[in-house]
């Protein structure tokens, strides 16, 4: 039996109107989701805070069972999700799969947090118990992106509800089913209860909303770091806490010991995945002067090498981009960048929304594709002849989220990776990674920190309490 029900995403209680799901690879209309207004939020709020208290008050091992079973589900309906994964977002089989595998194991680790110690017991001064507990926040608001849309929704939504609070959650309406719709029917075969999770796809007013509302004291949000900076303020504002994953240009430093065979497929790996939308992208390729010629060359003819198509009807590598606007800013960039002096040593070309791996050679500060984000599948690449100009180029920019370092010596590339700011450092490997069970987020603009994975978890989505317990009452001298 199904999961998903296309008949059923023209929801007769939300009010943003009617959106087109498409398959950005052939263009064709998929099904008809209705968006959220601002409205629509203020209610989803208001009917999580009612049914929360309920769901946190039951034992912890009846929360650990919702979350067990959205996590067997989906593993059970993996062809019908992966279908939606390829179809909606543009992921070749295997980035799908990968995002299946997380979100099971999301939910598993989530299960294991509802019966986590709720806190500690305190030495105190007075004749009294003291202790802190942790309890939850109440409804948190969670926004989720369109690159991958199923991990950056359920790394979010499956802690908080095992920790004992209701989600509102708003995918971007891009990917409006695998990032929304398809966790609101899996949570819902799992037994969750009605009114815990609310799936609200729409634009910025709506999220807008979500972070405005007072029933929210918690805002997860994972996007640009335009948008998350404009999250961020208007949390403040609000005195809300706000836990930002953003934008990166990652650093892939390769040193003059490197094995130069062995980094070329973890090098294009980096850039390439998912077409390069993704948070942790290799945006920067540092490479030792002495392996630079030959790495361009090599890297130029992997990315040649790689089939660019329509990933639900051919074997291919590459997919396409999300949409025309995200075409737009990645074909611009590599263009104003070879206008600048850089070189195509590959790609620099689409049909449709399809774009061909590309590889720019003699990139500087001053090269658009080298400086900013791209979010697309570009891999500049620059030389450096010293550890310490490597330190200073993987230093500089305003992101530090990801970063890999290649080198035989393992005990070299950790000292270098302690002199560079970032949330996460992989020696030996390329940038793009995820764990469930590992701490996730950037610094600087990259966003707020670890905020998810692990303990991580009982930070975000839960309040810290002190309480006390006398057995008389308390005398002062007045």
């Amino acid at each position: 039996m199904a999961l998903l029900d296309p008949q059923n995403w023209q929801s007769r209680t939300l009010s943003g109107g009617a959106y087109a799901v498409t398959e950005p690879a052939t263009g064709d209309t998929l099904g008809t989701v209705t968006l959220a207004s601002p409205p629509d939020v203020t209610a989803a709020a208001e009917a999580g805070a009612g049914a929360q208290p309920s769901w946190a008050g039951l034992p912890h091992f009846e929360r650990a069972a919702v979350l067990r079973a959205a996590g067997d589900l989906f593993t059970a309906h993996a062809d019908e999700l992966r279908e939606w994964l390829v179809r909606e977002s543009g992921s070749i089989p295997g980035k799908a799969d990968f995002e299946l595998h997380v979100a099971a194991q999301e939910c598993y680790e989530a299960a294991a947090l509802a019966s986590r110690p709720a806190g500690q017991v305190l030495p105190s001064e007075a004749p009294r118990l003291s202790y802190t507990r942790r309890v939850p926040v109440g409804v948190v608001g969670v926004i989720a992106p369109f690159n991958a849309p199923l991990i950056l929704s359920i790394r979010s939504v499956a802690p908080a509800l095992a920790l004992g609070n209701a989600v509102v959650l708003k995918p971007d309406p891009r990917t409006a089913v695998c990032g929304g719709l398809a966790l609101a029917a899996v949570f819902a075969a799992a037994g969750l209860p009605e009114g815990l999770l609310h799936v609200l796809p729409g634009g910025a007013e709506a999220g807008q909303a979500l972070v405005a509302d007072p029933r929210t004291p918690v805002i997860s949000f994972t996007g640009s770091t335009g948008a998350g900076r404009a999250v961020g303020e208007a949390a403040g504002r609000h005195l809300k806490r706000a836990h930002l994953e953003l934008g990166g240009n990652s650093a892939l430093v390769v040193l003059e010991d490197a094995d130069i065979d062995a980094v070329i497929s973890t090098a294009a790996w980096g850039s390439f995945f998912h077409q390069g939308q993704i948070c942790m992208t290799t945006g920067r390729h540092l490479v030792h002067a002495s392996l630079y010629e030959e790495y361009v060359e090599r890297l130029a003819a992997k990315a040649d090498s790689l089939a660019v198509g329509d990933p639900h009807r051919d074997q291919v590598h590459l997919g396409p981009v999300i949409d025309g606007g995200q075409l737009a800013k990645i074909h611009g960039l590599v263009e104003s960048s070879t206008a600048r002096g850089a070189k195509l040593a590959a790609g620099g070309t689409h049909e449709d929304l399809f774009y061909r791996p590309t590889v720019l050679a003699g990139v500087d500060d001053d090269t658009p594709a080298y400086a900013q984000e791209v979010f697309g599948p570009v891999a500049p690449v620059r030389s450096f002849t010293t550890v310490d100009e490597a330190a200073a180029l993987a230093s500089a920019g305003e992101y530090g989220l990801s970063l890999g370092i290649v080198t035989r010596d393992t005990a070299r590339g950790l000292a270098l990776a302690d002199r560079i700011p970032t949330g996460i450092a992989h020696i030996n490997d390329q940038t793009v990674n995820d764990e469930a069970v590992a701490p996730f987020g950037g610094v600087a603009a990259s966003g707020t920190g670890a905020r998810f994975g692990g303990d991580a978890n009982l930070e975000a989505f839960t309040d810290l309490r002190w309480t006390t317990v006398r057995g008389d009452v308390a005398g002062y001298p007045f």
